[in-house]
Parts: C-alpha cells; sequence; structure tokens
C-alpha cells in the first residue's frame, strides 16, 4: 500500500518483537561501547603526569581540534588524494551519524512527549536529500581509500603493523555505505515508489535498478527485512568494537589534538628531580605518561610520518610508524600479562633497537606530517635518554659528549681558541663581557671552530661591522649551547651547559641575542627560558635569527647591495623553518642580493633534512643514499630551473651538504652557500658598481 504522508516508518516490516529486539541489541551495544571507552581511558589515567600542562585553555584546544576535524587541513598537507578522500569519509559519517541521532530524537523522545512525529513533510525531505547526498560522498570516499589500499597499494599503508583489524575496518565502512542505499532501494521498491521519495536520489536509483531487473514490490518486502537487519547489526557491532579496535582512532585522534603541546618537539620535558638514573627515560610500560599512551592509540597506520622520515628514506634502520606502534603493542602485551622486557637497548631483543634512535634526525618531518598530533620525538627522546643513563649511546656522541664536557665544544680544541677565527678579519670584534652592546652574538660550536663554517662567521661579521651593528661576542666564554645534547638524551650535561651559558649572559650588557645556527636558536628561544625557572638566573631576552637581523638591516638601507645576478635555491634548516616557522625572512634576504630565487619542490614545512641534526653530525652511518645527497638530487633534478648555488642558512647543513655535494658528485654542479656570504658577495658587487660610478673618465 502506498504511503499517504510524506514520511517513512522506521521499522517497517519489522514489527513490535523485532523493534523491541533491536533495541535490546542497541543498549548491548552501547554498554559494550562504554565500557570500551571507560577501560581505556582508565588505562590512560594509570599513566604517569604529563609534564605539561595539556588542557589549559581547553575551549581554543577543543575549536582548533574541531576545525581539523571539519576541514581536514592535516590530510590535504603533502597528499591531496587523501584529503579529498578523508574529508568525505568524514563529512559523510558525521552527517549520517547527526541524521541517525536526529531519528533517534524524534521516536524516542519528541513522539513520546507529544504524540506527533517532525519526521514528515518538508523537514523529511530535506533530510533524506542532505543524508543520501552526505551518504554518497561517505561510500566515494571509501571507496577511494579502497582503490589506492587495494589497487594501487599505496606502500606508506602497508607495514609489519598492517593486519586483519585495517581490513576490517575499511569494508566494514563500506558495507555500511552501501548497504543503506540497497535497504533504502528495496523499501521505495517495497512501498510502490512514492512520488517524493525521488528526493534520495541514490536510493531512488537503486530501487529503479532492482525495478529494471524485475523485482516485484512482495520481494522486495521479504528481502528488505534481512536487508534492514543485516545492516543494523553490522552497524551496532562496528558501535560496540570502536573502543577495542582502529575504529577507536575516531575518539582517541581528537583527543590527541586537543591535548597537543604546541611546542612539542621544539621543546623537550624536563627529567624530574626525583628521578634516580636508573630511573630515567623509558624503564618499562609504566613510565608512559597518559598522554604518550594516547598518542599509541591515535595512530592510524597512515604512514605519514613513515613517508616522510627522511632517515627511512635513506634506508637507515627507522620507520616512526612502527616505533609508535611497536611501544602500543608492548603495552597491550605487558597489560594483558606478558613479560616485561627492555623498551630501547643495544643488542637483545627489546621493544625498539637503539640502532632506531641512533638513526633519527631531530628533524620533526614526522611529527609535522602526522594529521592526529602524535609527538614522536617525545618519546624518542625518552629512549635516548635511556640509552645515555645505560651508557649505551653510540662511541662518536660519547666521545662528543665529553668534549663538551670538558671543553665546551663538541669539537674538543680548547676554549681560548674558541674566537681564533676573527684573527682573519681586518676589524676588530667587539667583546660583550667587556661593553655594552645591542646584539650579543652567540655564535655556536661550527662557526667558530670548523674551518667551512667560520667563513661564515666572518662574512656576518664583516655585515654587522658595514651596517655599523653594535654587537658582541663572548670569545672564549661562550659555551656549547646544548640543543643536540638535549636530543641525544644527556640531559645532566644539557642542564649544566643551560647554567652557565645562562649565567655567563647575565653579567653581560646587551638587549638582545641573535644566533648564527638555527640550533642555538631553536633552544634559546623554547627551552632556555622554562630550564632556567629552577636556577637563580633569568633568560627573558628576544632572540633572533642572524637572518631576520640581516633583513631588518635591508629594509633599513642599511646595506649597500648589488646584485649577484644568479639563480639559487634556498634549503630551509630544520630548526628554523619547520620548528620555528621562520620560512619567508631568509628568502627575503636573499632575494635582496638580486638572485633568482628557484624552490625545490620540498620546502618551507616539508623541507628535507641535511641529516645533521639529533647527533647526526656525529655518527656514520650504513645508508643507501645520504639525506644530503637526496636534497641536493633534488635540486638539480627536479627544480624548474638549475641553480648554480645551493644557498643554506644553518652551520650544520653547511657541513651536511659540503660533504654530500663530494660523495654525491654534485662538486661540478652546485656550489654551497650560506646566506650571509651571498650577501657579502651582493655587497662587493655594490662596492664594484659604485667604485664605477665615480671613477674619473677620460674627458676628466
Amino acid at each position: 500500500m502506498l504511503l499517504q504522508t510524506v514520511t517513512r516508518e522506521t521499522f517497517w516490516t519489522i514489527g513490535p518483537v523485532g523493534e523491541a529486539v533491536f533495541y535490546f541489541l542497541a543498549a548491548v551495544a552501547v554498554l559494550v561501547f562504554g565500557y570500551g571507552v571507560y577501560e581505556r581511558f582508565a588505562r590512560y589515567a594509570r599513566g604517569t603526569d604529563d609534564p605539561f600542562d595539556r588542557l589549559d585553555d581547553l575551549a581554543g584546544r577543543l575549536r582548533r581540534a574541531t576545525r581539523m576535524l571539519v576541514s581536514n587541513e592535516a590530510q590535504f598537507d603533502r597528499d591531496r588524494y587523501a584529503g579529498v578522500m578523508h574529508a568525505f569519509i568524514v563529512w559523510g559519517f558525521l552527517t549520517l551519524l547527526i541524521g541517525t541521532t536526529i531519528l533517534a530524537i524524534d521516536i524516542d523522545i519528541y513522539r513520546r512527549l507529544t504524540g506527533t512525529s517532525f519526521f514528515v513533510g518538508d523537514f523529511y525531505l530535506s533530510y533524506s536529500l542532505i543524508m543520501d547526498a552526505m551518504g554518497l560522498l561517505f561510500v566515494v570516499g571509501v571507496g577511494m581509500a579502497l582503490y589506492r589500499r587495494y589497487q594501487v597499494r599505496e606502500e606508506r599503508l602497508w607495514g609489519k603493523h598492517t593486519g586483519f583489524e585495517d581490513d576490517a575496518f575499511v569494508w566494514t565502512l563500506f558495507l555500511l555505505g552501501v548497504g543503506g542505499y540497497v535497504t533504502e532501494g528495496l523499501r521505495i521498491v517495497g512501498t510502490g515508489f512514492p512520488s517524493f521519495e525521488t528526493v534520495s536520489f541514490v536510493g531512488y536509483f537503486v530501487a529503479l535498478v532492482f525495478d529494471a531487473a524485475g523485482m516485484s514490490a512482495g520481494l522486495a518486502e521479504a528481502l528488505y527485512t534481512w536487508s534492514w537487519w543485516s545492516h543494523a547489526i553490522l552497524a551496532l557491532v562496528f558501535v560496540a568494537a570502536i573502543p577495542y579496535a582502529k575504529p577507536f582512532h575516531m575518539l582517541s585522534s581528537f583527543a590527541n589534538i586537543v591535548t597537543y603541546d604546541e611546542k612539542s618537539g621544539r621543546r623537550l620535558p624536563k627529567v624530574p628531580a626525583d628521578l634516580a638514573p636508573d630511573e630515567i627515560g623509558y624503564t618499562s610500560s609504566e613510565d608512559f605518561s597518559w598522554r604518550q599512551l594516547l598518542d599509541m592509540d591515535a595512530c592510524t597506520k597512515c604512514g605519514r610520518c613513515s613517508s616522510a622520515c627522511p632517515a627511512k628514506a635513506s634506508g637507515r634502520n627507522l620507520d616512526p610508524r612502527d616505533v609508535i606502534l611497536d611501544l602500543k603493542t608492548y603495552r597491550e602485551s605487558v597489560d594483558a600479562g606478558g613479560d616485561e622486557v627492555d623498551i630501547v637497548a643495544d643488542g637483545g631483543s627489546p621493544v625498539i633497537a637503539a640502532e632506531s634512535m641512533e638513526s633519527c634526525m631531530a628533524c620533526m618531518a614526522c611529527m609535522d606530517a602526522c594529521p592526529v598530533d602524535i609527538e614522536h620525538l617525545t618519546h624518542f627522546t625518552e629512549m635516548n635518554r635511556r640509552l645515555t643513563e645505560t651508557g649505551q649511546q653510540p662511541e662518536q656522541v660519547q666521545e662528543a659528549m665529553m668534549n663538551i664536557f670538558q671543553n665546551s665544544n663538541s669539537f674538543g680544541d680548547p676554549q681560548r681558541t674558541r674566537a681564533d677565527w676573527t684573527e682573519k678579519l681586518e676589524f676588530e670584534v667587539p667583546d660583550a663581557r667587556e661593553e655594552s652592546v645591542e646584539f650579543l652574538w652567540y655564535v655556536g660550536d661550527y662557526p667558530s671552530f670548523d674551518e667551512r663554517n667560520q667563513r661564515v662567521a666572518r662574512a656576518l661579521a664583516r655585515i654587522f661591522d658595514e651596517a655599523g651593528v653594535s654587537y658582541g661576542i663572548l670569545y672564549e666564554d661562550e659555551g656549547n649551547d646544548g640543543n643536540d645534547v638535549r636530543r641525544v638524551g644527556e640531559e645532566g650535561l644539557y642542564e649544566m651547559l643551560v647554567e652557565e651559558n645562562a649565567s655567563l649572559m647575565a653579567e653581560c650588557d646587551f638587549e638582545k641575542i641573535v644566533c648564527t645556527d638555527p640550533h642555538s636558536y631553536n633552544t634559546f628561544v623554547n627551552e632556555y627560558p622554562e630550564m632556567v625557572e629552577e636556577m637563580d638566573v633569568d633568560f627573558d631576552y628576544p632572540v633572533f635569527h642572524y637572518t631576520q637581523v640581516l633583513e631588518t638591516l635591508v629594509e633599513e638601507g642599511r646595506l649597500d647591495l648589488g646584485s649577484v645576478d644568479r639563480t639559487v635555491t634556498y634549503h630551509d634548516p630544520c630548526h628554523l623553518g619547520r620548528y620555528n616557522q621562520v620560512f619567508e625572512t631568509p628568502r627575503a634576504v636573499v632575494e635582496a642580493t638580486g638572485a633568482d630565487l628557484v624552490e625545490m619542490p620540498r620546502n618551507r614545512d616539508d623541507s628535507f633534512c641535511c641529516g645533521g641534526g639529533g647527533g647526526g653530525l656525529w655518527l656514520d652511518h650504513d645508508e643507501h643514499t645520504k639525506p644530503s645527497e637526496e636534497r641536493l638530487r633534488e635540486a638539480t633534478e627536479d627544480t624548474t630551473r638549475m641553480p648554480e648555488q645551493f644557498v643554506v642558512a644553518c652551520p650544520m647543513c653547511a657541513t651536511m651538504y659540503e660533504d654530500g655535494r663530494k660523495t654525491g658528485g654534485f662538486e661540478d654542479d652546485l656550489e654551497i652557500v650560506d646566506v650571509s656570504e651571498l650577501v657579502v658577495e651582493a655587497l662587493d658587487a655594490g662596492a664594484r658598481t659604485e667604485t664605477a660610478g665615480t671613477s674619473p673618465t677620460a674627458a676628466d
């Protein structure tokens, strides 16, 4: 019989008994879901306290997480196909969830209170149109996921932790989406094709297909019951399973984004003062903080971190995704009664091999690529601290740490020679210990002791001198900044360096700090102010990378620059760019020299690490292609125009790329130049132009 009212019967053919059974099963599913969620969060509560406030400005955090959920902006980064796919799935799923909730409100609340239904007329027609449209997006999105996973077999989607739950998750979503339209199509055929049901355009199309195949109304009515129950039971099983399998990421990912530390990676957590040496770092599954446990549950196995990791791309023994999931698997094993083993160790059968941690460059590419804000570097640091405390760091790292401890520089050279690079200058570099200056110039280890980078220091000193900058250096009293010391796990030495450097600076009269090295810049900006809170010293100075000062000098017209007239490309250093979002300033300085700047495909946030961070400068790795070689290949092969110079703004980058230029066979293709050296070339060009313009002519 045709429906006379513009609506549909929710429990058509199901009957009162079937309806009662459905509500019973729904109650069971909700209880199972609720218990699972409770168990998850009870486990988080058993985790250790997190050192950072994760719930301050909760309203702002919720707004950010909601914006990221709705916009899918993180998924679009680096992979537009995945962004569209995930947006369709999320928007469709949320719409279907909201639609189901609206229907439940009508049936279980509104009708019982008023005796009438709002699920009729124009509301029903609007509801049906929106649900069919968004449901179609959902099915298309899941179809895109299936195509990429099984037809294209996207490499990053497969790994050691890929298993049945991944297949079950995506196929369940597909069956739920398609099953809904099949059920709708059967209902439309069985109720005689009501004219108003054309608004349900997908379901109506399915009904037309069934009708064309010769399906009768009676057969459709009989099949509808089976289809309805199949769809309902699959949906309820899915709801009940959410806390126990991959679907839980729908909740944990949102919670992870809400509790994200906006300075994560840029600053690392302190070691609690009450911990004994044998308790530092990850010693057991009980050491995981509640946020680190949440990190593990938020991982969707998407592999974005793995595909962005330069260590993995170079063939080193590191896959950021596997590290997080290995820790999760171990935690679940211990929770289920399994034996405790070493979480990280050099040899034996630990959860994570020491070699994996040695491979990390602390570039934060994994964290930047992660769409759910997993803080990989925090986990890596805890494991590095464990290796340090147990004496299992590589010999080269231990040697560097000893050099820094004894001589306050990683080269092991006498501190009295720290300022020897100034001897080749034609002017005296001011001593910030003896006179008042505007800028305290923190030179850093590599510009002070490495012959290649001493040229950078002299170039920068000349620029400061010619521009009339009020600056000074600390000469032999300058100590290692500690940024990479901390990232290899040597927290005690780092604290000592912070106290020594901060105390020395407190005795000087200056207004601002300028750094040659982005690593120094990062730790001064993001870590020193927090570290000195428990020390009897302040550290609240404005801190600048030298390119920021150069940009100001250019804007103020204090540099007479000519044109270098050549094509160059610029490499974003991780600690300046990805860490601290300083992207345009160095480019502005490069362009001020008259150079024609051409971008590499991977630039700004997506820049590819040189390989020197996280102790990489001190280590030799067995790798099929060095990160520096891969980056130089990109510069010479993947840019729209072949650059003549590869411009850097970091002493470590200069060192790594000079090495990669030799080992990779790029010596005849590219010259490695620091931004400061490029500016000096432009100064020389400007001086030549001025001289030529004022030279006497033959007529004179």
